[in-house]
C-alpha cells in the first residue's frame, strides 16, 4: 500500500511540473544576424574530395566525329589534332615520307633500266655523252633477261609504294574517326590494374613428359572497376 502512495505522488508532481513549464517563445533574428548568417554561408565553400590519380573521360557530345573524319581526309593528321593526340602526327608524317622516298627511289631506278632495256631490244648503244651512257656500260656483263627482271621489280615496288600511301592516308583517316567517336559517344578512364604471376600449367595426361606433369608459365589478370 505504501509503495502505492508513493508512486501516485510522484507521478502528480511530475505532471503538475510539467505544466507548470510555460512554452519559450522564438526569438526573432535582426538584421545584424541575418547579416552574419549570409557571410558564414559564404565564407564555407563546398570541397570534393579527391579521387587519387584516376582520370575520368566522359562523353562530349560536341565533338564531331564527321569534322575529325573531314579533316583528315584533306590533310594527313589534322583529324588527329582535333581529337588532341598531337603525339601521331610525326608518327603519320614519317610514314607518309619513307613512302615517298620508296616511290622516288624505285621511279628512278625503274626509268633508268627501262632505257637500257630498250636500247638492248633496238640492238643499240648510247653515244658519249649520252644520259645514260655510263649506265649502259655498268650494265654490259648482264644479260637481257636479268635487265628485265629489275624492270619489273623496280615497277612492282613502285605500284606498291603508291598502295601503301593510299592505306597509310585511309588507316590515319580512320583512326581519327574512331577516336572521336570515343570521345563523343563514350565514356573512358584508367581505373584498371594488371597483374602478372608465375604460375603451372597442368597438362593432359596424353602429352604428359617424363619431366612431370605441370609446365611452368605466366597467369596475366586485368582487372576493370
Amino acid at each position: 500500500m505504501q509503495r502505492y502512495i508513493i508512486t501516485v505522488v510522484l507521478l502528480t508532481g511530475f505532471v503538475f511540473s510539467a505544466l507548470a513549464q510555460t512554452p519559450v517563445a522564438p526569438q526573432k533574428k535582426t538584421k545584424a544576424d541575418s547579416l552574419q548568417d549570409k557571410r558564414d554561408s559564404l565564407k564555407s565553400k563546398p570541397f570534393i574530395p579527391k579521387i587519387g590519380d584516376i582520370k575520368l573521360y566522359h562523353p562530349d557530345s560536341l565533338h564531331s566525329p564527321s569534322k575529325a573524319w573531314h579533316r583528315s581526309v584533306f590533310v594527313p593528321g589534322w583529324g588527329q589534332i582535333y581529337n588532341h593526340q598531337y603525339w601521331k602526327v610525326p608518327v603519320i608524317y614519317t610514314g607518309l615520307t619513307l613512302l615517298v622516298v620508296m616511290y622516288r627511289y624505285n621511279q628512278s631506278a625503274y626509268t633508268e633500266d627501262l632505257a637500257v632495256a630498250r636500247y638492248r631490244e633496238k640492238g643499240t648503244s648510247p653515244n658519249p655523252g649520252d644520259k645514260y651512257y655510263a649506265l649502259y656500260n655498268a650494265y654490259a656483263g648482264y644479260p637481257d633477261n636479268a635487265i628485265d627482271d629489275a624492270v619489273r621489280g623496280y615497277a612492282r615496288y613502285r605500284d606498291l609504294s603508291v598502295l601503301l600511301f593510299a592505306a597509310a592516308w585511309g588507316i590515319q583517316t580512320i583512326d581519327a574517326y574512331i577516336d572521336a567517336k570515343f570521345k563523343h559517344s563514350y565514356s573512358m578512364d584508367t581505373d584498371f590494374s594488371v597483374k602478372v604471376a608465375p604460375t603451372l600449367i597442368n597438362q593432359q595426361v596424353n602429352a604428359q613428359s617424363f619431366g612431370g606433369a605441370f609446365i611452368p608459365g605466366l597467369k596475366v589478370t586485368f582487372t576493370l572497376r
